[in-house]
């Protein structure tokens, strides 16, 4: 019990996590760019690292504010690159910007041979080092981009759900796409600060993944998605202190191994329900005619 105190703030921060990035992940899955946070993730990385390498400290506000540039950089690219007139799919774009962020910043990262910590801090994260104000902070920021995301979320969802009926209506979908990568890039490069890029990628599409095995609709997606993540958040923190392991590691593996549980419990569903549906059309029921008694098939 004494330990509960001492996770308060790790858990706060994954709850902050959760509720902006299950959002997000809504809007990645439905339009196909499932790498896009990773690749958001890893070029705010890149620019943290550059500022390391030019005599930044890490945590300073001047080096949030380089990586800021960098991200938002990303996702000018992300938002131009989606024109009907070029056939490479956007997908391909950003796994290529992921590798290349990532060699560019492990180059970088040999030139600053005394911050090589930072590189494991990227990619894995210490949200168990995540301080109040820290916490603070990043809700603030976060519920400012929630509230700029549900002003406009009928804009949003139709551009991620039916990008041609959104032109259809006279919707800049060029402009509209920068706007939520942008509003992306603030949410990214604060998330890899805490979580490092992992453990964002995991916050942003695991709970999405888990919640479209069980639901259609988007509210239902989120609030399943949001549940997920607190009960994962919640748990993998308290198996890193009690086992004594990285935190951010041990809780992209239990998001994995709890997306696993989910979709054995969804094949049994689906199990369920196709021989519910295979006996309930088979049946037949004896139905009474003026001509006497006929067989219908139910189903």
């Amino acid at each position: 019990m004494e330990v509960l105190p001492f996770l308060l703030m790790p858990f706060l921060a994954s709850l902050i996590l959760t509720g902006i990035h299950a959002y997000l992940g809504v809007h990645v899955v439905e339009r196909g760019v499932i790498f896009v946070d990773l690749a958001l993730a890893q070029i705010a990385g890149l620019g943290a690292t550059v500022a390391i390498l030019f005599g930044m400290n890490p945590h300073a506000g001047n080096t949030y504010w380089v990586s800021l540039a960098f991200t938002f950089l990303g996702a000018t690219i992300f938002a131009l690159l989606r024109m009907r007139r070029v056939h490479i799919p956007q997908e391909a774009i950003i796994g290529i910007a992921y590798a290349v962020a990532s060699a560019a910043a492990i180059l970088a990262m040999s030139k600053a041979t005394g911050e090589t910590e930072h590189l494991k801090d990227m990619l894995v994260g210490n949200i168990l080092a995540v301080s109040g104000p820290e916490v603070a902070k990043t809700a603030a920021l976060y519920a400012a981009v929630g509230l700029f995301h549900f002003v406009f979320r009928k804009k949003f969802l139709l551009i991620s759900i039916d990008p041609k009926g959104a032109e259809a209506q006279g919707i800049s979908v060029r402009f509209w796409d920068f706007l939520f990568y942008a509003s992306f890039g603030f949410v990214v490069t604060s998330s890899v600060a805490i979580a490092g890029v992992l453990l964002v990628f995991c916050y942003l599409i695991v709970p999405s993944v888990g919640a479209m095995l069980f639901a259609d609709r988007i509210g239902w997606r989120l609030a399943i998605g949001w549940t997920m993540g607190t009960l994962v958040s919640a748990l993998g923190v308290y198996l890193s202190v009690l086992l004594d392991l990285p935190t951010g590691a041990t809780i992209v593996c239990t998001f994995g191994a709890v997306l696993a549980l989910m979709f054995l419990v969804h094949l049994l569903l689906d199990h369920q329900r196709r021989e519910a549906g295979a006996g309930l059309s088979g049946a037949e029921v004896a139905v009474e005619a003026p001509g006497g008694s006929r067989k219908v098939g139910v189903g």
